[in-house]
């Protein structure tokens, strides 16, 4: 295994990476011990935050380099990231019917029928946004890696930076409603940071996937656009609007879409 991370530096920048984006659910998750319920205004502002980041990284981390490395491939450069984009957003749905997960606010399950408790249905939902950030940020590095011209370790850098600044509302948001039951706050904490464990697997995961099947790399960053995309329209939106704050949530996706931006153009 150190052999492997030795010879494929690009999957360390990217476990390192997605370890950061862990580190901003698990301190999320954290807000816990301090307050036992979150003013709803404020999650629902965070939540269209996350969703604005997700959509900004999709276009200027993801998408616009997949088409512009798709000139190396002898095929419509449109081509690689309409296929991997559809894909992701296939995968994540396939995904979304068969694995068991309850998201915040509900009260019916999806996904297959299962035992599981109530919390590990949590849990799940939230582990599903996060493959798709682990995902994409494992791929920016190993596309940097790669010798992309339009890919840069700091454009990867950007992305992981702004997968963590959306990830601290997520891990709130999974950790917080735990905190109203009668789940102590450690209990609260340690499973909210769980949900982003998912992140450093899939970062080494697309890294080494990229970087040991180049041609695949335009598909990759299209797929994690579609998985992300998916993502947010599916979960994140209509979440951020469920207790009536349009508004706030339109405005938080505003803004983050704006960072995300800032970032990617400022450091990419």
């Amino acid at each position: 295994m150190i052999a492997f991370l030795e010879q494929f530096p690009a999957v360390v920048q990217a476990l390192f990476g997605t370890l950061f984006t862990w580190a901003l659910t698990a301190l999320g998750a954290a807000g816990v011990f301090l307050k036992k319920e979150i003013n709803h205004q404020l999650l629902d502002t965070m939540l269209g935050f996350a969703g604005g980041v997700m959509i900004a990284a999709s276009f200027w981390s993801l998408l616009s380099p997949a088409i512009a490395m798709s000139e190396e491939l002898a095929m419509p450069v449109w081509v690689p990231a309409t296929i991997g984009f559809l894909l992701g957003g296939g995968f994540l749905r396939l995904l979304d019917s068969l694995l068991p997960h309850l998201h915040v606010g509900e009260d019916h399950p999806e996904g297959l029928k299962t035992t599981w408790r109530r919390i590990t249905l949590l849990v799940m939902a939230i582990t599903l946004h996060n493959f798709p950030e682990g995902l994409a940020v494992g791929v920016a590095f190993g596309a940097a890696a790669a010798g992309i011209p339009s890919a840069s370790v700091a454009g990867a850098v950007a992305l992981a930076l702004g997968i963590g600044i959306q990830n601290f509302p997520e891990g709130l948001a999974v950790a917080m409603p735990l905190r109203t039951t009668r789940i102590s706050p450690l209990k609260s904490f340690w499973y909210g940071q769980l949900s982003g464990l998912v992140e450093p697997i899939a970062g080494v995961l697309g890294a080494a996937a990229v970087l040991l099947f180049r041609p695949l790399l335009p598909f990759a960053l299209a797929f994690a656009a579609g998985a992300m995309i998916f993502v947010v329209v599916e979960d994140l939106v209509p979440e951020s609007h469920t207790r009536g704050n349009v508004h706030l949530a339109t405005m938080g996706v505003m803004l983050g879409f704006s960072v995300m931006m800032v970032l990617d153009v400022a450091l990419g």
